[in-house]
Parts: structure tokens; sequence; C-alpha cells
């Protein structure tokens, strides 16, 4: 869950009306809360309580907005791009048993894995991707896999 700055501009103002109603209550003497002495709450003392609890609800949603911004960028990090490419390696192997398959985080980071299959072997290749990029070089087939990761209809294709 993230707050807005609209939705917490919004919580800050309702703990605020509450404030002023709850020291307008105080000092109209509606307030019936005791002390240990069995003494009413006024003037300054109702609004020194009310203050306090002002302050913990505003510390509440600093520490719940601090949660949600650590979430958000958990979920930001996950595998949440994948796209996989299946397609014939060579001409005397069909099937489409070779693929390269990305997986990806929101900002296009993660790694492509390659399988190619061929009559009597097959490699498994892992390469790392950065912003959509790799050091390594990358075939057509794993360009092809990270690109359609990064849109945003990726699903699985088939190249010829």
């Amino acid at each position: 869950m993230e707050f807005s700055n609209r939705t917490l501009t919004l919580l800050a103002l309702i703990a605020l009306g509450m404030g002023a109603l709850g020291v307008w209550w105080g000092i109209a003497g509606g307030s019936r809360r005791r002390t240990t002495d069995e003494t009413p709450l006024r003037g300054q003392e109702a609004v020194g309580v009310l203050l306090a609890r002002i302050e913990r609800l505003e510390k509440a949603a600093r520490k719940l907005h601090a949660l949600d911004q650590r979430q958000q960028f958990q979920i930001e990090a996950g595998v949440r791009r994948v796209a996989l490419v299946r397609y014939d390696a060579f001409d005397d192997v069909g099937g489409r048993l070779s693929f390269s398959c990305a997986l990806l985080d929101e900002r296009g980071s993660g790694v492509v894995l390659t399988s190619i299959n061929g009559r009597q072997d097959t490699r498994v290749y892992a390469k790392p991707v950065q912003a959509g990029t790799s050091t390594y070089n990358l075939s057509l087939e794993e360009e092809e896999a990270i690109a359609h990761a990064m849109r945003d209809d990726h699903e699985a294709v088939s190249a010829s």
C-alpha cells in the first residue's frame, strides 16, 4: 500500500481537525477524563494531551509511509518482466526446442537464459542484464526476449 502526498496531507488535516475539536471539547468542559487526583483536564493540560495524541498519529503515519516505501522498492526489484522466445537453433533440428528467456525487474535488470538444443547436446547460457543491455554479446533471440519483456504487453513469442 502506498500513500500519495495528497493522502498523507489529508490524514494530517484530519488529525489536526480532530485535535482542534478535542481542544474545543476540553475547553468547553465536555472532557471528563480525570487525572490521578480526579480533577478534570482543562485548558493547557487538555491541549497538551491532544497534541501528544496528534504527535503519535503523525509518527504512526511516518512509519507506515517508510514501510510502504520499502515494500515498493522490494516489489520493483522482483522479477516482474518475463518473456520467452522459442526457435530452431539449427536447420536440422526442429520442434523449436531452443529458447531465450528474459527474467527482468521493473528497471530492466536481471538475467537472460538461453538454451541451444542440437542433435547431440544442449548448451545453456546465462547472461546478466542491466537496464535492458548486457556486457556480454547478445544473440538476436536474446535481444528479442529482452525487448519483449520490457514492453507492457509481454508474453511468450516464437521466432522463425
